[in-house]
This record gives C-alpha cells, sequence and structure tokens, in this order.
C-alpha cells in the first residue's frame, strides 16, 4: 500500500492533479503512541493507534486486561453524562469521542486503539492533537470499498427542550444550537459541512469547557480529576479562568459539533444525512442513534459513491 492524500471529509483521494478518485476504506501508515491523562480520572494512560484490517471499524483494546476488546459501537454504549462511556461485560471505556471525532474526520476507517486504563487521554480538550499525529503517521487506502450510512427518511428525538434529528442530505452535515446563560456564550448557531478540509481547520481545535460552579459537585462525583486550563476552558460567573483567548469567537458551539461527530462515530461508518441538533448533549446524541438504528426503513448501508 502506499501513501494517499486523503480528503479532510474523507470521501476521496487526491491524486497529483488534485482530482478525486474513488474511495476506499483506510488505515493508518504506521502506528502512533500517546501518553496521557484521563479528564474525569485523572489517571496517566499511555494509548497506541494502530492500523488495522478492511472491515474492522475502531476497536479500543485494555492492554492492561489481557487485550480485551470493546469495538466502538452503539451497542456498548454505557451512559453519557459529562462524557461518553462505552462498558462491554463489564469493562469500561470512558471519553472516546474526540478520538473517535479525529479519526471521523481525518477519514480513517479501521483502527485498533490500545490503552492501559478506562480513559482516552484528554490533550488539550479537544481534537487537535490527534490530527496532527494522525497527518504526520500518514494514512493508507485499503483494497475494499467505504460503505456509508445514507439517511432516507427523517428521524427525531427530543427529552424537554434537548431535540436532535437526522434526515436526507447528499452530504454529511451538522446544523447547531446551544444556549448557555452565560455572556461568552448565550446562543450560539453553526451549520457546518464536511467538505475541502472544513474539520481541520473550523472543529478540530474546539475545546471541551465547564464552569466553576460544578468543579465541586463533578470531584465530589469522583470526575473532572484529570481536568485543568490546560485541557479545557473553565467559565467564571461572568468571564473565564484561562489567560489565552479563545480559539474561535464561537468556539463553544464548534465543539459541540466536534463530540456530535465523535458519538456518531459509533454509527460504524460515515454518513450521508444532515444533523439537526439543539441543546443537545450525549445522552440525546445516543438515544437518537438508537432510535434510527430501530427505524430499518430510513436507512441504508451503500458503497461509497466518490
Amino acid at each position: 500500500m502506499g501513501f494517499f492524500v486523503i480528503t479532510a471529509d474523507g470521501t476521496g483521494i487526491a491524486n497529483a492533479a488534485g482530482e478525486i478518485t474513488r474511495m476506499n476504506q483506510t488505515t493508518l501508515a504506521q502506528p502512533i503512541n500517546i501518553k496521557g491523562v484521563g479528564l474525569h480520572t485523572g489517571a496517566d494512560v499511555n494509548m497506541t493507534l494502530r492500523p488495522a484490517p478492511e472491515n474492522t471499524g475502531y476497536i479500543f483494546v485494555r492492554t492492561d486486561l489481557d487485550d480485551f476488546e470493546i469495538p466502538a459501537s452503539v451497542e456498548y454504549i454505557s451512559h453519557c453524562s459529562y462524557a461518553t462511556t462505552l462498558v462491554r461485560r463489564g469493562v469500561v471505556l470512558s471519553t472516546c469521542e474526540h478520538l473517535l471525532s479525529a479519526l471521523r474526520g481525518m477519514g480513517v476507517d479501521n483502527c485498533f486503539i490500545d490503552l492501559d486504563n478506562i480513559e482516552i487521554p484528554i490533550m488539550d480538550g479537544s481534537s487537535e492533537d490527534f490530527i496532527e499525529l494522525i497527518e504526520n503517521a500518514g494514512i493508507v487506502r485499503q483494497d475494499s470499498p467505504r460503505h456509508v450510512l445514507r439517511i432516507l427518511e427523517r428521524v427525531a428525538y427530543e427529552q424537554g427542550d434537548r431535540k436532535m434529528s437526522i434526515e436526507p442530505s447528499d452530504n454529511f452535515e451538522i446544523d447547531c444550537l446551544i444556549d448557555f446563560p452565560h455572556p461568552f456564550i448565550e446562543r450560539q448557531h453553526l451549520n457546518f459541512v464536511f467538505r475541502n478540509g472544513s474539520f481541520g481547520k473550523e472543529i478540530a481545535s474546539a475545546r471541551t469547557f465547564g464552569f466553576t460552579h460544578e468543579i465541586d459537585m463533578l470531584r465530589k462525583a469522583n470526575l473532572a480529576l484529570g481536568g485543568s486550563l490546560d485541557n479545557a476552558i473553565v467559565l467564571t460567573e461572568n468571564g473565564m479562568l484561562n489567560e489565552t483567548p479563545l480559539r474561535f469567537e464561537d468556539e463553544f458551539v464548534r465543539h459541540k459539533i466536534l463530540d456530535i461527530i465523535g458519538d456518531l462515530a459509533l454509527l460504524g461508518m460515515p454518513i450521508e444525512g444532515k444533523v439537526t441538533a439543539e441543546r443537545s448533549g450525549h445522552a440525546v446524541h445516543a438515544s437518537l442513534m438508537a432510535k434510527l438504528l430501530k427505524a430499518e426503513h430510513a436507512w441504508e448501508i451503500v458503497e461509497s459513491a466518490n
């Protein structure tokens, strides 16, 4: 297999003339070693991203537990409060959304993810570090065609004022609205379309965020033990503790889109459809995916046309 330039939406390969050719499945060209700390556990973790065969998808491997495997799949979602947690046969894998967003955003279809603790390292609170590591490692094309989940009919889920839906579209598109009573956030809205390097430019570097008034509650619940100003935006009543500026004026809604991309990666393949999210969160994302998969008339699996 040779090296190729993968378009940032993961749908095509650019040849020397800049033309887009048919896209097969992809994997990493070489392993990537990462060290970091878990956002909620505060535990040190060693992680390695490894190339994987065609039709593998993303599989987490707990190297501290005899290489126990947890596929990145909707069926293993356990709970979704401040992060998405997977559980298989009692074995836990937590805070997977930022890494999965990076893999999906970079168009990597197949990857083994080895780690020696229960939580993916938080890095700087975004997907940017993962993106850079994947770019440096390279991506290779495999022989089997990529499959896409094409949406045929609208499916919606509501929980109070939290709403999310998915409907047919020619692209993978996310229309997201968030609303927080904070002067730095308030109502933020962004319509994001996967195309022309848009993930890396517009979404990947948006960091996770939290509020000072939540810190005591979170730590009493043994959460956010690894949180710091190096890996999160921490908001006070009227400002923020971080001395470095926001990366985007609307960084908060961009991070919500990053989370949505990572959670939807648990469907197992790229999506051809439009997602609309209003005040959603990890639990709403999981509920919509479960409802979508049960509505078998609302989608089909097709080979990528690009």
